[in-house]
């Protein structure tokens, strides 16, 4: 478990991931703990002042009109983070909610925010406690950041609603705090506000949705790669020179990973044998421009992930000139359509895998495979239905492709008559992104008992190596029917724990 420093100046993907999933501690710097001094200084005095400021000494969203005197605010700030806390249905997962609190401690420690230096080291107590607030799927609109999933959070700091401790017990909050040594929080001016007022809870979903999706992009280049060596297909539209006239990245590095697999084949190039064909189907030649367009908006999100890293989103900002201004930087539509875009390139992805897969099973367009990949087909089903899993995947995949990000709804007095729906697009790629593994999974499952169904061929070095690998990790091969659900829930792990690179990577070199 290794340490996160967290300065005034963002912080970084990794750190993130660091944090919300191998649960590094956290550390304020000293320039971190010297800007929230600094401004919090400046909301102090705004506070002694009788002009009303939003956010230090008004209401909040619709009922900002109202001045609240100095005996109310501290109970202002407390009231913002119960009423808002208000949450329904599931509890979202553990790492979503400590990148959610590690997200929103990132913007406090920038020294806009006006929060003590004390709470911002409470917050970074409870996480390296391992203690995780409950937060509930529904609540945000992501815009004026996503509240309810922040005010749990913020709740926890105040030793009040129920929180995880580091052994997964559910308990009341003030108890886990108490056990731990920590004092709960007695919010000041600004600070309830400033604690749920970010898109930190779309924006950590992103970064783990990229981290995921990196991998699985690899995966599903080395899948493709299986299936095209499997149906005999031919890697010359794979060459470099070939993508070079249509410069998109992504497509020249998914062509250069399936050419990496398929190196030293004894599969391919056989498309024109026993039953001769100019060229491969679509799903199969138009890997590379399908998975590179997906590699490409996986580049686009990436660089708005990190742009909103270094950003400090809250509403009023404290400025270095001594100002609190108002602004609106903590609507959620840079990050949400980039989740949506990121779903939509999920599926597409899903989609031309579950086509290839489709290929391998159908006799009459596998050039050579018995039906269904079957040991006796007939007696046997083969993988007929687990290529019907795989479509009804891809069919919700295609309905979560749908935008989230192309919806608004208003609320509180149509003050806030915009919103984002960044929350929910984020929530449907967690979904999407679960369930590309699994299409990735199967397809690898049939491509790889198609490749040992090929007798007398040699497959490529690397395509032996997966064989080789997924068979010790209790993935069987070719045979009679069997219970199938057991090989591919084993095929899934395989995917997701990163085994199928971990597997090919010695034999063709780090992919792309």
């Amino acid at each position: 478990m290794g340490t996160v420093a967290l300065g005034t100046s963002g912080t970084s993907a990794a750190d993130v991931i660091a944090v919300a999933r191998d649960n590094a501690r956290i550390e304020l710097t000293d320039e971190a703990r010297a800007a929230l001094a600094a401004s919090r200084e400046i909301v102090d005095a705004l506070a002694a002042k009788p002009d009303p400021v939003y956010g230090v000494s008004t209401g909040f969203g619709a009922l900002a009109s109202r001045h609240i005197g100095p005996d109310l605010r501290a109970q202002l700030q407390r009231n913002i983070v119960r009423s808002h806390a208000a949450g329904m249905g599931p509890r979202v997962e553990r790492e979503v909610v400590r990148a959610l609190m590690f997200l929103r401690l990132k913007t406090v420690c920038s020294g806009h925010t006006g929060v003590r230096p004390e709470v911002a080291q409470t917050m970074a107590d409870v996480l390296n406690a391992g203690i995780t607030p409950v937060v509930h799927e529904y609540g945000s609109l992501g815009c004026s950041g996503d509240l309810a999933p922040l005010s749990h959070c913020a709740l926890t700091l105040m030793g009040e609603g129920d929180a995880e401790g580091p052994d997964g017990a559910l308990k009341p909050a003030g108890e886990l705090l108490a056990a731990h040594g920590i004092t709960p929080v007695e919010l000041r001016e600004k600070e309830g506000l400033a604690l749920l007022n970010g898109t930190d809870g779309m924006l950590g979903m992103l970064i783990m949705a990229l981290a995921d999706l990196e991998t699985l992009y690899k995966s599903a280049d080395v899948t493709a790669a299986l299936t095209l060596e499997a149906l005999l297909g031919t890697e010359k539209v794979l060459a470099p020179e070939l993508h070079a006239i249509r410069p998109h990245p992504g497509q020249a590095a998914s062509a250069a990973n399936m050419l990496a697999v398929l190196a030293g084949s004894g599969l391919t190039g056989h498309h024109q044998d026993d039953a001769p064909r100019v060229q491969d189907a679509y799903s199969v030649r138009c890997a590379p421009q399908v998975a590179g367009a997906g590699r490409d908006t996986m580049a686009h999100a990436r660089t708005v992930a990190e742009r909103e890293l270094a950003a400090a989103v809250d509403n009023p900002v404290v400025l270095p000139d001594g100002r609190v201004e108002s602004n609106g930087n903590f609507h959620g539509a840079p990050v949400a359509y980039v989740l949506d875009f990121l779903a939509i390139a999920a599926a597409d992805l899903g989609s031309i895998a579950e086509r290839r897969t489709d290929r391998l099973l159908d006799k009459n367009r596998s050039h050579g495979l018995p039906p269904f990949l079957a040991d006796d087909a007939g007696v046997d089903s083969g993988l007929m239905i687990a290529q019907y899993t795989q479509a009804a995947l891809v069919s919700e995949m295609k309905r979560l492709a749908v935008p989230a990000s192309a919806d608004s709804i208003p609320s509180s007095a149509m003050q806030e008559d915009h919103v984002s729906m960044g929350w929910s697009a984020a929530r449907k790629l967690r979904t999407a992104v679960d369930n590309l593994t699994r299409i990735v999974a199967i397809e690898l499952y049939a491509a790889t008992r198609a490749v040992e169904l090929r007798e007398g061929l040699t497959p490529a070095p690397a395509t032996q190596a997966v064989i080789e690998a997924i068979r010790k990790a209790g993935v069987e091969g070719p045979g009679p029917d069997r219970f199938l659900a057991p090989d591919l829930a084993a095929a899934d792990a395989f995917v997701r724990s990163g085994a199928l690179l971990a597997a090919v990577e010695p034999v063709t070199g780090a992919l792309a």
